[in-house]
């Protein structure tokens, strides 16, 4: 006769994992999705890019965003002006602790310009763990900038945080380095810049049992070329108008949308499919894939020209 304390207790844990796993990954027909952002919006240009498709999908709901990393104020001014600017200002905007950085925030004179900025910021932390305390198993945490905020919930109130339904994670590498864009055989994996810049923090997460959904350097590396630009930044909406003065402010030519993949992936999972792995963060901040129970959903390859050809249409309004 069947019992289950014949089970081994590790393949009990095993179904459990996969179970959470599956359940993340549902969604009711016509729910939308309870997220919150947290970004280091201000240097890279690529979280800006996010945050546009995320206001652009009606099947998210915006709880706020919360900035992270180094001079998280002005962080919090960009995303006060950006959402200003497009007409979402009652979105929160919460500020987690500063951290010392060399990186340049890039966008700077775009806060400084002060409109619509905000007379003060909730704390980062605090505000998270409340919307989880309001809304438990229901809101997904889109993790796109080195993960401070997490490792500071984790510290804070770890069964609250347990409480999340799931985070999808930009972060790591599996096979595939900065600059292997999937052409030839993977050059080996390489410290990502979100899991590097606060290692403790990302172990803390890969052990926590809170379901992730990780889109890694392997999946994220998506090219936004000349062509690509011309048609979204001339939709001349106050969204593509925000981007396209934040790109100028920005100052390169090229960029690399590792972020809004996360975003792409809540809304339409077959643009990134994931499988179940076992990841380790080692301590130099390599995602390392090993045997074990599964505690990730990670992509490995995703559809760049499918998610394009969702990206553009979306976020210029057509």
């Amino acid at each position: 006769m069947f019992h289950p304390k014949r089970i081994p207790a590790h393949i009990l844990l095993s179904f459990v994992i996969a179970a959470q796993l599956c359940h993340a990954q549902s969604r009711p027909l016509n729910a939308s999705e309870k997220i919150i952002i947290d970004t280091d919006i201000g240097d890279d240009i690529d979280d800006a890019f996010a945050v546009a498709l995320a206001l652009r999908s009606p099947e998210l709901q915006i709880l706020g965003i919360t900035t992270t990393f180094g001079d998280t104020e002005t962080r919090a001014r960009v995303l006060d002006r950006f959402l200003g600017e497009v007409g979402r200002e009652r979105i929160p905007v919460a500020a987690g602790s500063p951290t010392q950085t060399n990186n340049p925030l890039t966008q700077r004179r775009y806060a400084d310009g002060g409109h619509f900025a905000r007379a003060s910021h909730p704390k980062a932390a605090d505000f998270i763990l409340e919307q989880i305390r309001r809304y438990p198993n229901q809101i997904t945490l889109v993790a796109i900038g080195p993960l401070v905020n997490v490792g500071a919930l984790i510290d804070k109130d770890v069964e609250t945080f347990r409480k999340l339904r799931r985070i999808a994670l930009m972060g790591g590498s599996i096979e595939r380095s900065y600059g292997d864009l999937g052409y030839f055989k993977p050059h080996g994996p390489e410290p990502e810049w979100n899991i590097k810049n606060d290692i403790p923090s990302a172990q803390k997460l890969f052990a926590s049992g809170v379901p992730i959904f990780m889109m890694p350097l392997d999946a994220t590396q998506l090219k936004f070329d000349e062509v690509k630009r011309e048609i979204l930044f001339q939709a001349g909406t106050p969204v593509t108008d925000a981007l396209t003065l934040l790109y100028h402010e920005w100052g390169q030519q090229t960029p690399t949308l590792f972020d809004p993949m996360t975003i792409a992936y809540l809304v339409d999972p077959t643009l990134c499919p994931v499988k179940p792995m076992h990841i380790r963060v080692d301590e130099k901040g390599f995602t390392r894939a090993e045997p074990g129970v599964p505690n990730a959903n990670v992509c490995l390859n995703s559809e760049v020209d499918a998610f394009f050809r969702f990206y553009v249409p979306r976020v210029s309004g057509h």
